[in-house]
C-alpha cells in the first residue's frame, strides 16, 4: 500500500487536495496534527480523508516546540500535554500511530524528559496508540529513549532522507528495525537536500527498500517529499510523479519480499 504526506505543497483547498491524492492512486495519507502553518482544518481532516476514500496510516506531532520536552518549566509541560493529548486524539480518530521528534544532539536527554516519555508510554499502551520517535539529528537522544522505554507502543519512524544526510554512516534500521512503525521516504536532491521525490536524488533505493524489508516492517510504503523544487509541475503532475516512485519503491520491497 502507498501513503503520502498530505501537506506535500500547493495551495490547494483541502477537500480537493485529498481528491487529487486518492486520483493519483494512493491509498492514504500522513496527516498534520495541528493548526500550525495555518492548518487549522486538522481536527477534520481524518473524515475528509477517508470521505474520499484514504485511510490514515498515522499523524505528525507539532514539531515547533520539539526542544522543550527537556526543560524543567511550564513550556516542557506544556509540550508534553500537547503528546498525551495527541495519544488521546489518535485513539479518538481511530488512528494507530503518531510521530513524535526528539531534539537535536545539541540538547541532550535527561531524567525529566524521560519520566515524560514514559508517561506517555503508559498512556500510549491504555490507548493502544503506537509512538513512533523519527530520526533526525539526534541519534544520541533516540538511542536513548528507545533503551530506556522498553514498552511495545514506544518505537521507531525511519526517514531514510533523514538518515543519509544525518548519518549516513549508521545502520539505523539494523539497530531499531523490530521497532519500526513508520516509515518517510524522501531523496536527497533540491535546494533544500531532502524531501524530494523518491528517484530523484543520490540514493540507492534498491539497497535502502532491501533493508528496510530485511525488518519485516509490513506497514505501507510512505512518501514525505514536498514540492519545494517542483514549481514546474502542477499538483496533479507531481501527485502522480510522486505515486510513480512509490510503485518503484514497492516492486524493489516485493523484490525483497
Amino acid at each position: 500500500m502507498l501513503t503520502i504526506y498530505d501537506w506535500f505543497g500547493y495551495e490547494l483547498p483541502i477537500k480537493e487536495r485529498y481528491r487529487l491524492i486518492k486520483e493519483a492512486g494512493f491509498d492514504g495519507v500522513l496527516l498534520w496534527w495541528s493548526e500550525d502553518f495555518g492548518r487549522n482544518y486538522y481536527l477534520d481532516a481524518p473524515e475528509m480523508a477517508r470521505e474520499a476514500g484514504l485511510f490514515i496510516e498515522n499523524i505528525h506531532t507539532p514539531v515547533q516546540n520539539q526542544d522543550h520536552i527537556w526543560l524543567d518549566n511550564l513550556d516542557g509541560e506544556a509540550l508534553t500535554d500537547c503528546y498525551l493529548k495527541c495519544i488521546s486524539d489518535c485513539a479518538e480518530f481511530k488512528i494507530p500511530t503518531m510521530v513524535v521528534h526528539l531534539p537535536d544532539e545539541n540538547k541532550p536527554y535527561n531524567q525529566l524528559g524521560l519520566d515524560r516519555i514514559k508517561r506517555m508510554a503508559e498512556k500510549a499502551e491504555r490507548l493502544e496508540v503506537n509512538v513512533a520517535l523519527e530520526n533526525l539529528r539526534n541519534l544520541s537522544n533516540l538511542s536513548y529513549i528507545l533503551k530506556q522505554v522498553d514498552s511495545p507502543r514506544i518505537g521507531f519512524c525511519y526517514d531514510c532522507g533523514h538518515h543519509y544526510h544525518y548519518y549516513p554512516g549508521k545502520d539505523l534500521l539494523s539497530m531499531y528495525g523490530p521497532r519500526l512503525m513508520a516509515l518517510h521516504l524522501h531523496d536527497d536532491n533540491g535546494s533544500h537536500g531532502m524531501h524530494g521525490i523518491p528517484f530523484d536524488g543520490s540514493i540507492d533505493w534498491a539497497v535502502a527498500m532491501k533493508n528496510i524489508e530485511k525488518t519485516g516492517y509490513p506497514g505501507p510504503t510512505a512518501i514525505e517529499s514536498m514540492c519545494w523544487d517542483y514549481e514546474h509541475l502542477t499538483a496533479r503532475e507531481y501527485l502522480h510523479r510522486a505515486y510513480e516512485s512509490g510503485k518503484r519503491l514497492e516492486a524493489f520491497r516485493e523484490k525483497n519480499f
